[in-house]
Parts: structure tokens; C-alpha cells; sequence
């Protein structure tokens, strides 16, 4: 009785609130009503559905800051269901509703919250509810996105996904090294994820403006990954953008502002201190390279960088068409002079709903335009190493130079001047058009299709003007290339969805066909010019000096082209028990003639253990799934349309006489291998998930084995066999082991505070198990010969071995300083010398692969203010800090500065540069990543405006030495620090939101 009273008092109290809301609710408004949480707090921004439930015809509006709603242009009839919708709660409905001309209909209603475990998430072609997944999918939100200067939709998920290794400098230009569970290749560039962006697979991540997404998905297993065949053995990325609205227009600005500095550095000696370790060892420096000056050179080139974000966004729609559309600018300065990126993007989207919304009509347009400002690689080891006795100009006014020095690898030459003398600018243009069909044929049956073409523009403009130590004698050098890339994709597919019963049924079937036209284009370069001033943009004014040899690149034409077909069948018996099962068959004109088609099946169950009869009195759990999985995917990426084809080139150093000239020879320069073919990557993964306490607390625990075979390297072979003596063939394996740990927790949530918490652990563990088979032998392969002054010899600083993990160092082992203060090295015996140093000598020293990666996040509540912080680290890895070892160089410290370290080594040591294991350090770290203090002032309506101050990498506990142990893990010689490590910074960052 009490209970009923109550229901119907707070029933008042709601119509009460309508009634006082003001104008809005005018008598002349058919319907009005108000959202409410189940506290009783209005809530904005929620899609209301009006529906005619004989004529399907409908309108949209949305809800105000409070909650509030209205329809003013509703036709009288019905009956009428109005359909209530916003993210994060389950969606709810109120029918049969009769409109009357006169008559005011009034409505309220309070939404639940969705638990994760029934939130849509993307899957290949697709979305599935969270509770029906059977494989490994972690889903991010916005609101989890990591904040900051972003050039990179990669950089949103840095330490926000178990299991995802993402590294990057601090230079603007570059991407992001992106893994996934460890490295399952050889080969540079073949371990990133897959992009599929708004259904569109292999669009550029470029495309992408990070206030735009909506979300993103990471399929990490084969089980999930496998519907996208022959490019998914790295992982899936998914990404959804904010596309057209419905209901009253909603425009939304966003900016920020933001400088940068250098967050650390190597300390080097200054003038004083080298001319002083000098004197102290009875040696001094020449003329030329002693002025009387202090010049700190990492000073001299950079400075405090300034970038801004401006993104503007207006979407809206009505009973059957929606659209909308974005701008995006972003200027980020690097912190080294002249270096920088600026982009510029477009996007416009609509949606057209035809025959009762059975079909839909979708069509995207997205246009990036991208400046990127580049510095001359030799400028990353004369920052530090060229003296600092000397000044930046001379007397006259011109560079401080010497002509006659290369010492050190990469020249030695005045840092300033490579950036003042030297320009390197590449500009991108890359547009997207996909349309979209939806149609609705029967009861459950679904037919879409999509078409896209994606064109990619790339300029690269090049000049070396006449001061140029790089291109000395040229008078002025310029290159200039223009290459044009394009991809076109046609993908058709039936959804079907049924219920029957106790028995849920979704069968998927479809065709996928992809072309990949690149390298249509040319390069060409002048030099001898009159003057510097019109750069490269006028390359007829070159004169040539009469055996000027134009570089017109190696840029060539190839088609490739990829056809599919693939199903899924996902089914579900009283939502407890749960089966999936995919393949995908694909072919591609990129591997041999024997080895064009690859089938990539995959299986997974899970089981809702949660609703079991014998839990339904636990009363604390709230979601329970066990999920196991096995499944097999490809990986082809980095191949082109003649990879596996027999190439014929130039033979450097072989001539033929023809005419009265000597000519270059032509002759083979790949083998043709008819049965090279996709790396395949197999993954037996193991789940589950929990949701406990009213699911306050919730995660995910998972435990993979990854084994991928056929892995693709080059074998030398015989030339009495083959044209050539390597041949690229499929023979190694590799394995990744790990288990990867999610926590999420709102431990306090009151009406005016709330704090959430979440966790991200994961260990991965990567073996090498074969690189040999029964036609190709090999022991092992030396990779990474970064090197060091004076060492000889040496094949390589790391090995790949059986046995071993990939990024494995393979140095001379550090025993320390002799009685007359020079390093020795141990033997294979443990015997100490200076001697010591041959490759002979070289053993496996340390791994490059982390044993831990973590990050945790906080985000705290009160009232109209939030709090943010972010923390991610790395633990168990090694670097080599070859960087370091180059400027330990006491012997050359009268050719090159050194580092402060140094000044305590004996001048005579001759061998203390060398690369052995005392440069061999800890990658671990821990860094505050970010933190954000905000403020969202609420105002009329659904408006609301956010200011917010943010800092990131604001400090970092590390026991490395170098400039910062967060090294790019990608690549074949991963965890390598050597000279090209553009520092990292430290930002401070201000910015609003405003949604109108």
C-alpha cells in the first residue's frame, strides 16, 4: 500500500516539474515529458522516438540539460510509442499513447543504466551485445580516450588496453608503433593492427580527427579477428565516428591550446668542462674548432612548441533523413625548430530512410590534408655531439662548419645549420567516399552493401640550398616526388537475426572485393641553382653541371587485388549458452601462383554462467561469462603485387660497353617464389568476465596462446639455382604466451561525487621456435648493426635465434676498467680483457620484450567539477642505450663532445664507446601520463560548456639514463635507442567544449 501511495507521489512530483518548466511546455504542445535517472536527475541528451505504430512514421527530439522534451508538430492519431535512448542506459519504451487536437499528453519516465555487459559493441560487419561476445573484445570510450596533443588516433588507446603496446616520440611527424600481444613478425612494419574504419577495412587512420570517434573497438583473438582473414593476424582496431544525428540540430565546438618543452635530456659537457678534461689529459683542441664559446647545442635548436586543436560539428535530422558534418584543425610546432605537422580535415555525412525505414541510404565524404615539416636525421646526434667550443656563427656571420670532419656516423656537422640549410616538407591529401545500403527484405533479414574509394595524394619536396654541408658542391640541390595511391572496396553481405523461442540465430554471409592501385607517380631533382630562394619550386632554374645525374627515385606501379568470402553463424540458447563460428577464404594476387587462396576458420563458445538457476541466489554477481575460443588469421601486410615475382634492376658495380660507354648492367634483383604466401597466425584464447556488486566492480581475465607459422624472412640460396642468392620464403614460427587483466570499479557514487577506477595489466611472453626448415637452413640472423666508433667486426647488436624472443641483444659483455683505467670485455670462458672485442666474443646479453604492461586511470566527480589521472609504465625490458655509448667517448672527446659521464673515464680508454652490455639498461618505468581538472558549467537548455586544464607526462620514475626508456618496440630491432630519438615533451594543456 505504502509503495503504491509512493508511486504515484512521485508520479506528482515529476508532472509537477513538468508543469513549472516554463515556456517550453507551452498548453500548445501536444506532448512534453521528462527523463529522469533512477535518482530522480533529469537527463540530457536523450533521443526521444515518437513512433505511429500503424504508419511507422516518426519524429525525434532530444532531451534538455534537465531532462525536459517536448514535440510540437506531432499529427493527432496514433496510437503512439515513444521510444527513449542514450548511451550508457538500457533503452525504454512507453506506448500506446492517442493524440488529440486540444488535449496535452504528458509523459515521464526514468531510465536504468545499462551494465557493460548489455552495451552494443562492433564486431566485424556488425555489432553484438557484450553479454553475447564469445571472443576478446575490449570496447573505449571517449570518455576513456587519452588526452593531450594527439596527431594520432593510435596515441587515444596508449595504456588503455590490456595487452596493447603503444610507443611514440615526441616528433609530430611520426605514428605511433602500435602491437598487439606481442610481435608475431620479422619483418619492419608487418606488426600493426588492422584498421577498419566505419566498415570501411584499410582506410587511413589519417582520415580520423580524434573528437570525431564515437568509440573504438580492439579485437585482439582469431576468434574475433577472423572474419577479416588474411590481414588480421595483428589485431583488429575498429573504429566508429560520430555520424548523422537525429532530432533538432546539435552543433558542438571544441579547442584547446597547448605548449611543449623537452621533458629530459642527456647531460653533456659544456665548453669549459671539455676544454678543462682536455688540459687535465694533455691535449687541447685546433683553431677551428675552439672559439672561446659555451654553446649549448640542444639550446641552440629547439624551443618551447605551441599547438592548437579547433573541431567543429553540427549534426540534426527529421522523420527521415539525418546528416551531419565536421571540421577539424590541428597545428602541432615540434619542439626542434622548423619541425611540425599541420592537418586539416573535412567530413560530411548523411543518412536517408525510405519505404518505413526499411531502407536506408548512407553516404560519407572525408578529406584530410596534412603539412608535414621534417629535420635532417644527422640533426638528432649533433645536438649533442658537436662541440659546444664553438658558436653558432662565425664572425662573417655565416655557419660555424668544418668541411673537413665526418667523424662519427652521420657527419659532423652544426645543428643549427642543418635545420637553417636544409628543408624537408611533405604534404598529404587523402579523401574517402563510402556509401552505405541498409535493406530490410523480411522479418529478421537484412542485405547491406558498401562501396568506398580512398585516394591518397603524397608530395615530398626536398632542398638543400647552396650552405648546405649535405650536399656540398651542388650549388643548391632540390628534389621533389608525386606519387598517387588509391583503394577501392565493394562489400555486399546478408545479416540475418531471429529469434525462435528459446533460441537466438544470427547468420552472416558475404563478398568482399578490394583493389590497391600504388606508386602511380614520379621523382625528379635539379641542383646548380642562381638562387635559394624559390626552393624547390621551380626546378627548371637547375643548370646541371654538365654530368648532373637526375634522381628520379625507384617509385613504381603495381595493382594489387584482394576477393572474399566469409560467414559467421552465432548462436545463443536461452542467452546462457552461446556459439560462434566464422571463416573467411581469401584470395590475393600478392603471393605465388601455388599459394593465391588461404582459408581462415575460427570457433568460440562462451557460457552466460550467470544466468544459471543455481545463481540466482548469489546475489552479488550480476554478470558471469566464461568464453574460449580458437582461431586462425592472416597476416599480409607490407607485400605489394610483386613480391613473390622475379624483379629485374640495376647491378651496381657491373657495367657493359655499348656504343663507347660504359653502361650499368640490368639483372636480378629478387627470385620469384611461386609458393610464398601469407604469415598465419593461430590463437587459442580463454575468458572471463564479471560483473559483481551491482556491478561496481567488473573485468575480464584473459590467457592466450599465439603461434604463428610461415614466417617470412630472406635466405641466401645458390645462384646455380636461383637468379639471385636470397630468396624471400615462409619458414619460421613464433609463439605468444601471456594473460592479460581488467579491472573496473566505482568505488564511491553518490548524487554529487563519484570516483571510478580501472586497471590494465598485462605479460606476454615471445619465442622464436623455428627459422629453419627442410629446403632453408639457418643457424640464426644478425640484425640491428647500430654500431659503435671504432668496433669492427661486428654482424649485429641483436640476434634472431630459436629458443630466443624477437628484439634479443647479442653484445660483448662489460668487465669493467683495467689498472690503467680501459674497459675489458669477458670471453666465452669468463676470462677479462681488453682484447676482448672480437664478434667471437659477443653473447645473449638481455630482451628487448617487456615481461609487464600497465596503466591506471582515475576519474573523480563532484558536482559540476571532474578530476582526472592517468598512469601506464612498462616493466622488465631492456634498452640499449647505444645513443649513450656513442657519446661515451673519451678518445675522440678533442673531435666530438661528450657526455658529463665521461669527464670520470680515462682519456686513453679507447674502447669504453664500444656496444656491450653496460649500455644494456632498464626499460621500466612508471609515468604520470596526464592529468585533467575540468569544469562543465550547465546552461539553458542542452547547452553546456567545459573548461579544463590538463598536463601530460608530467613526471616519470625510471632508472634509465637516456633521454626516456620509452623506445619503439615495433620493427625487427625493437627496444634500440641510437641517435634518432626525437625527445619527448612535456605540455601543458587548455581547452573548452561546448555543445549547443
Amino acid at each position: 500500500m505504502y509503495s503504491t501511495k509512493f508511486k504515484i507521489l512521485k508520479r506528482m512530483l515529476c508532472l509537477g516539474i513538468i508543469g513549472w518548466a516554463g515556456p517550453i511546455f507551452a498548453q500548445d504542445l501536444p506532448v512534453k515529458g521528462i527523463v529522469l535517472d533512477v535518482s530522480g536527475q533529469g537527463i540530457p541528451g536523450v533521443t526521444v522516438k515518437a513512433e505511429n505504430e500503424k504508419t511507422r512514421k516518426s519524429l525525434v527530439t532530444t532531451s534538455s540539460g534537465s531532462g525536459l522534451f517536448s514535440f510540437a508538430n506531432i499529427a493527432p492519431g496514433g496510437p503512439y510509442r515513444f521510444i527513449f535512448s542514450s548511451v550508457g542506459f538500457k533503452t525504454d519504451t512507453l506506448s500506446g499513447y492517442t493524440v488529440t487536437t486540444g488535449q496535452q499528453i504528458a509523459l515521464s519516465i526514468k531510465l536504468k543504466e545499462q551494465s557493460n555487459d548489455l552495451q552494443e559493441v562492433t564486431i566485424g560487419y556488425g555489432k553484438s551485445k557484450r553479454n553475447e561476445i564469445t571472443g576478446a573484445v575490449t570496447s573505449i570510450k571517449p570518455e576513456e580516450f587519452n588526452r593531450g596533443v594527439v596527431s594520432s588516433p593510435g596515441q587515444l588507446l596508449q595504456g588503455k588496453v590490456a595487452g596493447l603496446n603503444i610507443t611514440r616520440s615526441g616528433n609530430p611527424t611520426d605514428k605511433p608503433a602500435v602491437i598487439l600481444r606481442g610481435p608475431s613478425s620479422f619483418r619492419e612494419g608487418a606488426q600493426e593492427p588492422f584498421y577498419v574504419i566505419d566498415g570501411v577495412p584499410g582506410a587511413s587512420i589519417d582520415l580520423v580527427a580524434p573528437d570525431d570517434i564515437l568509440s573504438m573497438e580492439v579485437l585482439k583473438d582469431a576468434s574475433s579477428t577472423a572474419i577479416y582473414g588474411s590481414r588480421a593476424a595483428n589485431g583488429v582496431i575498429m573504429i566508429n565516428t560520430k555520424n548523422s544525428g537525429k532530432g533538432l540540430g546539435k552543433l558542438s565546438y571544441s579547442a584547446y591550446a597547448a605548449s611543449e618543452s623537452i621533458s629530459n635530456s642527456i647531460d653533456m659537457a659544456s665548453g669549459d668542462e671539455l676544454r678543462t678534461y682536455l688540459k687535465d689529459n694533455g691535449k687541447t683542441l685546433d683553431k677551428i674548432s675552439d672559439d672561446g664559446s659555451n654553446t649549448d647545442w640542444l639550446k641552440e635548436v629547439t624551443r618551447t612548441g605551441f599547438s592548437q586543436n579547433h573541431n567543429l560539428s553540427f549534426n540534426g535530422g527529421g522523420e527521415s533523413s539525418s546528416y551531419g558534418a565536421s571540421l577539424n584543425y590541428f597545428d602541432n610546432q615540434g619542439i626542434i625548430k622548423t619541425s611540425g605537422l599541420e592537418r586539416f580535415i573535412a567530413r560530411a555525412n548523411m543518412e536517408q530512410r525510405l519505404l518505413n525505414n526499411r531502407l536506408k541510404l548512407n553516404l560519407n565524404l572525408t578529406n584530410s590534408n596534412t603539412v608535414n615539416d621534417r629535420i635532417a636525421s644527422q640533426v638528432y646526434n649533433n645536438m649533442f655531439t658537436y662541440l659546444p667550443t664553438v658558436g653558432v656563427r662565425k664572425a662573417d656571420g655565416s655557419f660555424s662548419e668544418d668541411p673537413s670532419r665526418t667523424t662519427g656516423t652521420g657527419g659532423y656537422y652544426n645543428p643549427v645549420a642543418l635545420l637553417q640549410n636544409n628543408k624537408f616538407q611533405g604534404k598529404t591529401n587523402l579523401y574517402l567516399i563510402n556509401g552505405a545500403l541498409k535493406a530490410n527484405i523480411l522479418d529478421g533479414l537484412d542485405f547491406n552493401a558498401m562501396a568506398s574509394m580512398q585516394n591518397e595524394q603524397i608530395n615530398e619536396n626536398l632542398y638543400n640550398n647552396r650552405a648546405s654541408m649535405l650536399k656540398q658542391g651542388f650549388n643548391g640541390y632540390a628534389e621533389r616526388s608525386s606519387v598517387k595511391n588509391t583503394q577501392k572496396v565493394f562489400e555486399g553481405y546478408f545479416n540475418y537475426d531471429k529469434v525462435f523461442g528459446d533460441h537466438g540465430l544470427k547468420l552472416l554471409a558475404g563478398y568482399s572485393w578490394q583493389e590497391n592501385r600504388n606508386g602511380d607517380g614520379f621523382q625528379t631533382s635539379g641542383q646548380n641553382f642562381v638562387s635559394d630562394d624559390l626552393l624547390w619550386n621551380n626546378l627548371g632554374l637547375g643548370n646541371g653541371n654538365g654530368s648532373t645525374v637526375v634522381n628520379y627515385g625507384n617509385t613504381y606501379i603495381s595493382t594489387l587485388r584482394l576477393i572474399s568470402f566469409y560467414g559467421r553463424a552465432i548462436y545463443d540458447y536461452k542467452g546462457k549458452y552461446l556459439l560462434q563460428a566464422t571463416i573467411r577464404r581469401d584470395g590475393s594476387s600478392a603471393f605465388g601462383i601455388n599459394n593465391r587462396w588461404g582459408m581462415f576458420p575460427s570457433v568460440s563458445a562462451g557460457w552466460n554462467i550467470d544466468r544459471e538457476a543455481f545463481m540466482e541466489n548469489v546475489t552479488f554477481v550480476d554478470h558471469l561469462k566464461l568464453r574460449a575460443g580458437y582461431g586462425v588469421s592472416g597476416n599480409s601486410v607490407g607485400f605489394d603485387a610483386y613480391t613473390a615475382k622475379l624483379v629485374y634492376g640495376a647491378q651496381n658495380g657491373s657495367y657493359f660497353y655499348s656504343n663507347g660507354k660504359w653502361l650499368t648492367a640490368i639483372g636480378p634483383t629478387q627470385n620469384d617464389n611461386p609458393n610464398l604466401k601469407w604469415e598465419r597466425t593461430a590463437t587459442l584464447n580463454i575468458g572471463l568476465d564479471f560483473g559483481l556488486f551491482k556491478n561496481k566492480l567488473s573485468g575480464s581475465i584473459e590467457v592466450y596462446n599465439k603461434k604463428t607459422t610461415d614466417l617470412i624472412a630472406p635466405y641466401s640460396v645458390s645462384t646455380t639455382q636461383y637468379p639471385f642468392n636470397v630468396l624471400t620464403a615462409n619458414v619460421g614460427a613464433m609463439t605468444n604466451k601471456g594473460i592479460e587483466f581488467t579491472l573496473n570499479s566505482t568505488p564511491v557514487k553518490t548524487k554529487d561525487f563519484s570516483w571510478n577506477t580501472a586497471v590494465n595489466l598485462s605479460h606476454n611472453k615471445n619465442e622464436i621456435t623455428s627459422i629453419s626448415n627442410d629446403l632453408f637452413q639457418a643457424n640464426e640472423f644478425y640484425t640491428a648493426n647500430v654500431g659503435g666508433r671504432g668496433q669492427s667486426g661486428a654482424l649485429g647488436y641483436q640476434v634472431i635465434k630459436e629458443g630466443l624472443p624477437l628484439g634479443s641483444f647479442y653484445t660483448l659483455r662489460y668487465a669493467g676498467k683495467d689498472a690503467n683505467g680501459k674497459s675489458m670485455f669477458y670471453d666465452k670462458n669468463g676470462n677479462a680483457s681488453t682484447a676482448n672485442t672480437g664478434f667471437e666474443h659477443f653473447s645473449v646479453t638481455g630482451s628487448a620484450q617487456p615481461k609487464v604492461l600497465y596503466g591506471w586511470n582515475n576519474t573523480f566527480r563532484y558536482k559540476q567539477f571532474d578530476f582526472n589521472f592517468f598512469i601506464r609504465g612498462v616493466y622488465g625490458n631492456k634498452v640499449l642505450n647505444a645513443t649513450l655509448a656513442d657519446m661515451n667517448a673519451p678518445i675522440y672527446a678533442s673531435q666530438t663532445n661528450i657526455a658529463k659521464v665521461t669527464l670520470t673515464e680515462s682519456i686513453s680508454d679507447d674502447k669504453a664507446q664500444f656496444v656491450s652490455d653496460r649500455y644494456l639498461e632498464s626499460g621500466s618505468y612508471l609515468r604520470l601520463d596526464n592529468a585533467t581538472l575540468g569544469y562543465t558549467f550547465k546552461m539553458k537548455g542542452s547547452r553546456t560548456l567545459r573548461l579544463y586544464a590538463s598536463g601530460n607526462n608530467l613526471f616519470i620514475i625510471t632508472k634509465y639514463k637516456g633521454v626516456d626508456p620509452e623506445i619503439n618496440m615495433a620493427g625487427q630491432t625493437p627496444g634500440i635507442d641510437y641517435r634518432n630519438f626525437y625527445p619527448k615533451t612535456r605540455s601543458a594543456i587548455f581547452g573548452l567544449n561546448f555543445n549547443l
